[in-house]
């Protein structure tokens, strides 16, 4: 401390504690901004939604290969689904709300896997013995 002047380190901790609490005091500039739209969306009605939800799950690889395997064509089940009532619609939308959007689990298997190679590292660095019976 000798190596600094007093009044070097005077100013400096005055300078120091104004600009903190300045910074301490100012509002916050950087906040939530209002969201405008990133284009029209096609979801107008009911009906709409469900036709949405209704051809995704008939672009699911199982629904395809089903409907494949029937003779059904794509333009087929287009058409079908244009046909359809609007209970009809509702009706088929709701069912297909509990099959499965995602791929087919790899993702899981992997990230189970990483976390068991993860345990095995840590037990090993600790010196702990890894014994399978």
């Amino acid at each position: 401390m000798a190596c600094f002047p007093r009044t070097l380190r005077f100013w400096t901790a005055l300078l120091l504690v104004t600009w903190l609490s300045g910074i301490h005091a100012a509002p916050a500039l950087a906040g939530l901004a209002p969201s405008r739209p990133s284009g029209v969306t096609g979801i107008t009605s009911v009906r709409d939604a469900d036709m949405l939800s209704v051809r995704r799950a008939l672009e699911h690889k199982v629904v395809a290969q089903k409907l494949k395997d029937y003779g059904v064509s794509p333009e087929q089940a287009e058409q079908r689904l244009a046909s359809l009532s609007d209970a009809e619609l509702h009706q088929l939308a709701s069912a297909t709300r509990g099959l499965p959007t995602g791929g087919d689990g790899a993702g899981a298997l992997i990230s189970i896997l990483i976390i068991i190679l993860l345990v095995i590292v840590i037990l090993k660095l600790l010196n702990k013995d890894i014994i399978v019976r």
